[in-house]
Formats: C-alpha cells, structure tokens, sequence
C-alpha cells in the first residue's frame, strides 16, 4: 500500500489500523506517535529549530577606579638583633632558628657568678654605710641632750658661755657627718641596684613576640654589653610597602583602600597608613606602607614576600560595563549576542579597559540589556533562545564592576 503524499504520522496511521487482527495494538501505536509529534511540534518553534538554553548576565553601571600595579613588599614593624646588656660567657642558649618566643621569655643564660658577687659585695656596703648613717645620727642625739643640760644651767654659776659654743659647732659638725654618712648609703644602694640589674641581664630575653631567624654566638663564647646573640621577627605586625612614582602620591589618602595580590588565587585588602616624604631622586618615588586588613584565612606570610598591589591612577567615576564572556571577536569586530525577544541578536559594541572580569563599554549597549556568556559561540543570528528567571541585578543596582557572573534564576 502506498502512502505518498501522507504524513508518517497518517501513513503509520491506516497501516495499524488496516492488520484487523490486532487492534489495541494499533490503538497504542496510534496514541504514541500522535502525542511524539505534538511534543517535538512544541519544541520547534520558528521553523522547527528548538530554542538554545544559555546562561545572560545584565549590563550595569557601577563605580570605577582606573588601577596600575605596583610590585609591594611585607615588612615587619619589629625586627632587629637582641642584644646582650651585660657581659659574661654564655652559659646556655635556651631557643634556636626559627623557634617562636613570646615577649619576656628566656633565651639565653649567662654566666652569672661573678654577677651574683658583685651583688652580694654592695649589698653588704649598703649594710655598711646604712649603719654608720644610724650611729651618725645617734651621735647628734646625745649632742642635742648635753645642749639641753647646758641651756638649764644658763642662769647658775656653773654655765660656762664657751662650753655652749662649743657644743653648738659640735652638733653642726655632727649633722654634716650624718648627711655624709645618708649620702654615701644612697650611692652603696644605686651601685646595689646597677648590680643587681646586671646579675638579672644576664638572662637574655625576647624584647618582643617573634620567630628566632639567626643565632650570632654559641655556649661558651664570651659577649660584651651590646653583643649581638639572636636575630628576631615579629611576623604577627607584618605590613605592606612599596615605592610609588611620585605622581601617583596624591591619589594615596591615609585609609584608601587598595586590593593587594598575594598570589594568583589570594587577594586581600590593604589601608594606605602613611606615605614617607622622601623622594628617591634615581627612581622619582617614594615609599607608603599600607597596614593589611581582612587576613582571615591567609598564613605563612613572611617579611619580603613579594606582593602586586593596584593602586589608582585617578578619580572614580560611574562606567556602564559588561561581562568578559560576552565578548565575541568576529572578524576583528568586538561583537554580543542581546536577548532580543527570545532571539539571538548580534550586536556590534566599542570597549574600553578591563576592570576585574568585565569589560568598560564605550558604545553599542545600554544598561540593563540582557547579553549571552554562555552558549554565545554556536548560536546565530535570530536563533531562538531561552534562559531561566530574570537578572537578579535590576538596572543601575550592580554592587560591582568586578562582580563575578552570576547564573540567573527564577
């Protein structure tokens, strides 16, 4: 039987229904087929090409700040040699390189003998002079009661004028010896005290909280005052510096904000805390430290680790912007695909800078248009297209320029 010039649904149609043998199962095939072609009818508008599903982002205005890089370092706001403040041999060394001290913790003993005698020998001069200044000052006593007996007899025929002059000089004489003997205990208890400072230098401790990066002596060597004995970090109050050209100064406030690039995945945000006002006149810079902020999950930095800060070059000002993966380079022409009433419409457009993963657009776009960045490649001009939801971002509510992409959703 021919069936030219039916449809396949028809054709199939009266050859079930012609085998009178089996009729529900020509019923069944008929039901089947019928409802297959009105699904894919429903699939293929336009022509029969089903719609591509792709992925939109918005074209949004937000704030924008030109940026240049600028190679930066960590340094370390603490860091320098311990030095020893008393002399002797060292005794013990109690950390070594790369041990973590907190501040005030031993890190090297000498030894202390000769110290402790030292102490031991002006404490006893301070016993020594402590008591002349006590008999001193009993002496006057007895001087100022025989003045006393003196003084009663003024008017009896014993009083002998030159006996109470000559008393009088000999309690003068007396509270002088007493002031001297006051005066040399104050100089046995000041030497006491340097003593004593010296026997307790002669435990070496970490002025400050740090990592131990070097050892400069060993057990036995012999240090003098200002030796040096350890070198010490504090990688706890790290911060940033880099040299500026100096016509990129003006724009650095104290507390701009930057974004600083450890690494290729790790970024953080630094605060410009002071700019130095001295100009290296072979480079035409100048140094600023920037105080790091929003370290949380960052570790292991170390005092010159090399970072890339982006500093910026000028004002902020408002730029209409659109996603990197919507850019399509046909030809040599920048090009877009809009969502043009669920169609795919190519749209020439005119860029400018990159700023994070979007490019500035200088023509060709309006804020809030609807543009593919994923599925762009293989569609074609009018092809059918479809997405899921509206932007979540409305017209002129960007938080970002730099924002990542996000999939929309109903």
């Amino acid at each position: 039987m021919q069936t030219t010039g039916l449809s396949p649904v028809i054709g199939h149609h009266k050859l079930a229904c012609a085998n009178l043998k089996y009729p529900l199962l020509g019923l069944l095939a008929l039901v089947a087929l019928t409802g297959d072609a009105v699904a894919q009818g429903a699939k293929k508008p336009d022509g029969g090409r089903p719609a591509t599903m792709v992925q939109v982002d918005a074209v949004k205005t937000a704030p924008y700040v030109q940026t240049i890089p600028i190679i930066g370092r960590f340094i370390a706001r603490q860091a320098g040699v311990v030095s020893a403040r008393a002399k002797g041999a060292i005794k013990s060394m109690d950390v070594d390189v790369g041990d973590r001290v907190e501040a005030g913790s031993v890190m090297a003993v000498l030894v202390r003998d000769r110290l402790q005698w030292e102490r031991n020998l002006y404490a006893a001069e301070v016993a020594n002079y402590a008591a002349q200044a006590e008999t001193k000052k009993a002496k006057t006593q007895l001087l100022r009661q025989e003045l006393g007996r003196l003084l009663s007899l003024k008017k009896s025929p014993a009083f002998s004028q030159a006996r109470l002059d000559d008393k009088n000089q000999n309690i003068l004489v007396a509270e002088s010896e007493a002031a001297e003997a006051k005066a040399q205990l104050r100089k046995a208890q000041a030497n006491l005290k340097l003593r004593q400072i010296d026997f307790d230098d002669g435990e070496i401790k970490a002025p400050y909280g740090g990592v131990v990066t070097q050892r400069h002596t060993a057990v036995g060597s012999y240090v003098n005052v200002g030796s040096a004995v350890f070198s010490l970090i504090d990688d706890t109050t790290l911060e940033i510096e880099a040299d500026v050209p100096s016509d990129r100064v003006g724009s650095l406030k104290t507390g701009v904000m930057i974004n600083v690039l450890l690494d290729k995945k790790s970024t953080i945000k630094a605060a410009v805390r002071a700019v130095v006002p001295e100009e290296n006149p072979q480079t035409r810079t100048r140094a600023v430290r920037f105080e790091p902020i929003e370290m949380d999950g960052v570790e292991n930095l170390a005092a010159n680790q090399s970072v890339t800060l982006n500093l910026p070059s000028g004002t902020q000002s408002n730029v209409l912007s659109v996603h990197k993966d919507a850019v399509l380079n046909r030809r040599g022409n920048q090009l877009v695909v809009l969502v043009d009433k669920g169609k795919a419409k190519f749209q020439p457009v005119e860029l400018g800078d990159a700023t994070g993963n979007r490019f500035i657009v200088d023509g060709g776009l309006d804020e809030g248009d609807l543009v593919v960045i994923r599925g762009n490649e293989r569609l074609r001009p009018g092809q059918a297209i479809r997405y899921e939801g509206m932007p979540k971002a409305a017209p002129g509510q960007a938080k970002s320029a730099g924002d990542e992409p996000q999939k929309i959703k109903g």
